[in-house]
């Protein structure tokens, strides 16, 4: 059974990091791109990162270029989204995405406030 499990997100100052993983059970991260996307109170979902399969390049949305970093472990067959200098405006439920397998996380609150 496919699933994708979120966790890592809490609440954290402006400026602060987290690191929120994704852990996946019923086929391999590295044989699929994997996407983060997040989505804020009262807005649509929106594309953060993206790994593509072989190579693992990768793709930030411009909101998060320069400040998010997208990755993967193979053998822990999990992908995590490192997050540095948070902003009040990243405050959102951040979701784990695998296009191919049309398999969504639940989600896991991300808070930044002071």
């Amino acid at each position: 059974q496919v699933q994708l499990v979120e966790s890592g997100g809490g609440l954290v100052q402006p400026g602060g990091s987290l690191r929120l993983s994704c852990a996946a059970f019923g086929f391999t991260v590295s044989h699929n791109v994997m996407r983060w996307y997040r989505q804020a109170p009262g807005k649509g979902r929106e594309l953060v990162a993206h790994i593509t399969s072989s190579g693992g390049s990768t793709n930030y949305g411009d909101s998060v270029k320069g400040r998010f970093t997208i990755s993967r472990d193979n053998a822990k067959n999990t992908v995590y989204l490192q997050m540095n200098s948070l902003k009040s405006e990243d405050t959102a439920v951040y979701y784990c995405n695998a296009p191919g397998k049309n398999s969504w996380g639940k989600g896991t609150l991300v808070t930044v406030s002071s």
